[in-house]
């Protein structure tokens, strides 16, 4: 498969040469094909979590239309941080506008929870140590702004240690999942490939 350009790899200044687990993990998420209307792009990996990371942004894009946007970053310590459980960490980011009735729907956080649980399922990606936040926005205009409808965005971010760390494309594919949900995409028929798309 064709390298990912959308992907940057962080080493801490004064960090030692990159494993060679995370040098396979960076392999990994290169080579991983997500749905097509995920657009990828590259984002600077951040750089004081973690000696070693790796960053992917996506836009979930449908007739030229942006309907949820979303990061996977992968997160490498090989001193493994306690609070991790492993030297390997998933941090996600999903959001979305969604129809303003939703807003008022005290079940949202749960359903938008089990997006993510949903994903993690269908994609095998075994994980320990999940957990995150569902975010809503409800935005109404008033006064000059009166005439504009009313808006809900919702934001899911959430992390997690994965169980295989040679696995990690799956954890990949996870979020690729998450952000397709998110934007109220269908899930693919079953034994229908992705196709991928980058930018």
């Amino acid at each position: 498969m064709p390298r990912l350009p959308g992907v940057s790899a962080h080493r801490t200044p004064g960090a030692p040469g990159a494993p060679p687990a995370f040098e396979a993990a960076v392999a990994a998420v290169r080579a991983v094909r997500l749905r097509s209307e995920i657009v990828l792009s590259e984002v600077p990996a951040p750089a004081r979590i973690a000696p070693f990371a790796v960053a992917v942004a996506g836009d979930v894009v449908v007739d030229g239309d942006e309907l949820a946007t979303g990061r996977f970053i992968l997160l490498h310590d090989p001193s493994r941080p306690a609070e991790w459980g492993g030297d390997f960490r998933v941090v996600t980011y999903a959001r979305a506008d969604l129809e303003a009735e939703l807003g008022g729907d005290p079940m949202l956080g749960q359903v938008g929870w089990s997006w993510l649980e949903e994903g993690l399922a269908t994609s095998g990606a075994l994980a320990t140590g999940v957990g995150g936040t569902v975010t809503r926005v409800l935005s109404e205009g008033y006064g000059a702004l009166a005439g504009r409808p009313a808006s809900v965005d919702v934001e899911l971010r959430a992390s997690w240690t994965p169980a295989d760390p040679a696995d990690i494309a799956a954890h990949l594919h996870a979020w690729g999942v998450l952000v397709c949900t998110v934007a109220g995409l269908p899930p693919l028929p079953e034994g229908v490939l992705p196709i991928g798309r980058t930018r």
